[in-house]
């Protein structure tokens, strides 16, 4: 019986790599940092865009426990600030019938920031709402009141 006998391969071809060189993962690090530097911006956007809806929604969910607060109480929104109408909302008490009442609210509204909403009634100077309904807001993004930030319920659909 004949054998077949291989080739023989010169040492330096039978070297078998085990790592990446310096240059390979030098590299890799820019690709990476590129991409980062193309979609981290992208994000960021999106993130306060994100922020802004949902305090509109938190916006929106408060009106709607105030609503139906004027439903039990003769179609009287509460009076005062933030403080007071919270309190109230959140230990209504009893109807005038006697009835307990449950709470209109579960916790303390905030914004996306973690800052309480605010809230006025009746609305006065800047705040005007259409159909004097209450105004109820946050300071937005840089938390400072009266800014082009704000997220109100007087000038958007909510």
């Amino acid at each position: 019986m004949r054998r077949i006998s291989r080739p023989v391969r010169p040492a330096s071809l039978l070297i078998h790599r085990a790592a990446f060189t310096l240059l390979e993962m030098l590299i890799v690090l820019a690709i990476i940092g590129l991409i980062a530097a193309l979609a981290v911006p992208q994000l960021l956007g999106r993130q306060q865009d994100a922020q802004i809806k949902a305090t509109q929604a938190k916006i929106k969910g408060f009106e709607d426990a105030i609503k139906y607060f004027a439903v039990d109480h003769d179609g009287e929104f509460p009076q005062g600030g933030a403080d007071t109408v919270v309190g109230t909302l959140l230990n209504p008490g009893t109807d005038k019938n006697g009835r307990d009442l449950k709470p209109y609210l579960e916790d303390v509204p905030s914004d996306a920031w973690g800052n309480p909403l605010s809230y006025e009634y009746p609305a006065s100077g800047n705040r005007a709402t259409p159909g004097g309904k209450p105004a109820i807001w946050s300071n937005g993004p840089d938390k400072q009141d009266g800014t082009d930030d704000d997220i109100t319920n007087w000038n958007q659909k909510l």
